[in-house]
């Protein structure tokens, strides 16, 4: 199990060493993607207006969100707590 397992995951999308993955909710949208080599989790909220994005602090992201995050990454084998390191 590793990052090609969060294909199987809903909205995932898997390209070489980085998964994607968009989410909108409470007039939010936000981009989030993890990195195999460094085990990191990035997120980004989108301007849907400008289609822009620009990375963002954890604690700004929906807990919600965080914790579908941490799920995914569970269910594709990888270690949850690497959705809370920092970069």
């Amino acid at each position: 199990m590793g990052i090609d397992d969060l294909a199987e995951c809903d909205g995932w999308r898997v390209e070489d060493v980085a998964a994607r993955v968009h989410y909108r909710g409470d007039g939010d949208r936000f981009s989030v993607e993890y990195y195999a080599p460094t085990e990191r989790v990035v997120y980004w909220r989108v301007d849907a207006e400008r289609e822009t994005a620009v990375p963002v602090d954890r604690e700004a992201v929906p807990g919600p969100l965080r914790e579908r995050i941490r799920e995914d990454l569970a269910s594709a084998g990888l270690d949850p707590a690497v959705e809370g390191r920092r970069l």
